[in-house]
């Protein structure tokens, strides 16, 4: 399977075009289709329906867009490196970061690193522990950042030198809001929002045995995406402060949870691995710093 007929195939997925496609990737049309039948000949099994004036993917096709996707990015990152091994000025760093007001500290040292090899480069993903840590294990990533601890026999890590404290976000006209703290017996019978990975995590070990007496409304992987709904009033959200906007100009304000629960967080990579000299030098930083 090559490689190129991957690339021309996720463009023609990206773009529902097999005329739009072929004039992004500079090729022309017979050229791009005849990859694409390449392409279904190898696998066996048909990867568009063609439509007038579209193209949609069969079920076959979706899931050879979601590893096509993995692959590119692998085959890129890969060529990246062997580029950087004799690049120690500059090169490609792949960073996957949970949310956290700390990320400030990374971005940081990033801009340290930045200031002494302008021609490095860095590539930033984000989302909850499982996603970071499914890159990660992938090889599609050089360093994660989550907000739990990690699994000491697949990763080398190092905690940050703060940590994100947890609170509830609502209305500043809900009646818990007048509350300088919110503690676990408050939130009986209130619709939640929070990530799952923390309400079954940290939520649970805060909340004890009120815990089954809690409510999740619903879960969310973005706690800006469940701040929107808390800006509604369809609930409260369960997240570490800094994260929402909950200054006087807001709707919204962010009480802290009693007794208090805070998360660590952690830079991540994988043990055993072999680093570009870039990402040396990055990691040689951050230790310094952390």
């Amino acid at each position: 399977m090559e490689i190129k007929n991957l690339r021309y195939f996720l463009a023609v997925a990206r773009e529902e075009n097999m005329s739009h496609a072929a004039e992004i990737l500079h090729v022309t049309q017979p050229t791009l289709s005849k990859a694409l039948k390449a392409l279904e000949d190898e696998l066996g099994k048909k990867l568009f329906t063609r439509h007038s004036f579209s193209i949609k993917l069969t079920d076959e096709g979706m899931l050879l867009r979601d590893r096509a996707e993995d692959l590119i990015a692998m085959a890129d990152k890969i060529e990246q490196e062997f580029i950087s091994l004799d690049d120690i000025t500059g090169g490609d760093i792949y960073f996957g970061l949970g949310e956290s007001y700390q990320i400030a500290l990374l971005a940081r040292e990033i801009k340290k690193l930045k200031d002494r090899y302008p021609s490095f480069t860095y590539h930033i993903t984000s989302g909850d522990t499982e996603q970071v840590t499914e890159k990660l294990d992938k090889g599609l990533l050089d360093f994660g950042v989550i907000c739990e601890l990690p699994n000491r026999e697949k990763y080398e890590y190092l905690p940050f030198p703060a940590t994100d404290r947890w609170g509830a976000v609502m209305l500043n006209s809900h009646p818990l809001s007048k509350k300088k703290s919110i503690k676990a017996k408050d939130l009986i019978g209130q619709p939640l929002f929070c990530s799952e990975q923390s309400w079954n995590l940290e939520i649970r070990e805060w909340a004890g045995d009120l815990y089954s007496k809690l409510r999740l409304e619903g879960s969310f992987r973005l706690s800006y995406n469940a701040s929107m709904f808390a800006k509604e009033g369809l609930g409260i959200l369960l997240t570490f402060e800094h994260l929402i906007n909950c200054s006087g100009e807001s709707e919204l304000v962010f009480r802290p949870l009693s007794p208090k629960q805070e998360t660590k967080l952690y830079l991540i990579w994988n043990k055993y691995q072999t680093f570009t000299p870039i990402a040396e030098k990055f990691l040689t930083q951050v230790k310094e710093s952390f």
